[in-house]
């Protein structure tokens, strides 16, 4: 609790106790009682679970000795304890930095942290609020560090190197200010509009470049498919002609096979059409 307001409550107290009409000998029975109890109640203080304590002593200044939980004992009016969360706590980190190649990159980090063993020092350096003193600025600063030796595609294919690298600073750099740095990871990469629009750029020419490399194949397919489909037709008509000059009745063959073919298309119709021997292709007179 407030020493300055319990030194305010006692005051107040003294005040309304001097305007009652008590005896002297009550009277100062009464003040000594109080200002027992008062100093009783100011006496201890309560370290909860995961927390650890310093002490300052207003006459001696900061004492060495570092308060486990449970109730403790302090002097009253001349002590205050200053309580420190020693549990592990996330923290997130942003910074923009500059890559080998000169593009810009947008990177967070999440780190987790507590106090070390030496509260002293850490309360004399950095006071209760140290993360928010010192893991922006080293965080930054061995960011920016890190981030200037990897190209940016370097940064997505080597990611856990990236990170690696990071914490191996980060912990030592937080250790020389009693502060423990248990993990980090990245969980935020981005790179700037210029790096991201050429990326796309080069995606569409590739994928434009795949495009014309199909068309050029299937190009190739349909011309081999034609040279294919002439030179059988050559051989056909090669086949028919010496067909034809070895047996003149080859082509009456034919004439009869087409003059079925038509006979049989007209014969699922449902009109009636007439037909000579020359409409079918079979000249009677011929035979």
């Amino acid at each position: 609790m407030d020493p300055q307001k319990k030194l305010k409550d006692l005051e107040k107290w003294a005040e309304t106790f001097a305007k009652k009409p008590v005896g002297g000998g009550a009277a100062v029975k009464i003040a000594a009682g109080a200002g027992l109890a008062l100093c009783l109640a100011n006496s201890f203080f309560t370290v909860e679970g995961g927390h650890k304590a310093v002490v300052f002593n207003c006459i001696s200044g900061l004492g060495t000795k570092v308060y486990t939980p449970g109730i403790n004992f302090k002097l009253p009016f001349i002590e205050w304890p200053y309580i420190y969360d020693c549990r592990t706590r996330p923290s997130e980190i942003s910074s923009a930095s500059g890559s080998r190649d000169l593009q810009m990159v947008d990177l967070t980090l999440r780190v987790l942290y507590r106090p070390g063993n030496d509260l002293p020092s850490l309360y004399r350096t950095l006071g209760t609020n140290y993360a928010q003193r010192l893991l922006p600025s080293v965080g930054n600063e061995v960011m920016k560090s890190v981030l200037a030796q990897y190209n940016v595609s370097e940064l997505l294919t080597r990611r856990q190197d990236v990170s690696a690298e990071i914490s191996h600073h980060l912990v030592d750099r937080c250790k020389h200010f009693n502060v423990v740095v248990e993990d980090v990871a990245i969980v935020h990469l981005t790179f700037g509009r210029e790096y991201s629009s050429a990326v796309e750029a080069k995606q569409v020419a590739q994928q434009q470049a795949e495009r014309a490399r199909f068309l050029v194949d299937q190009a190739k397919q349909e011309k081999k498919s034609k040279i294919v489909l002439a030179e059988g037709e050559a051989e056909s008509a090669r086949l028919i002609g010496d067909a034809v000059k070895k047996n003149p009745g080859f082509m009456r063959l034919r004439q009869i096979e087409a003059a079925r073919e038509i006979a049989s298309v007209l014969s699922t119709g449902k009109n009636r059409v007439m037909l000579d021997t020359e409409s079918l292709l079979i000249n009677v007179n011929n035979c």
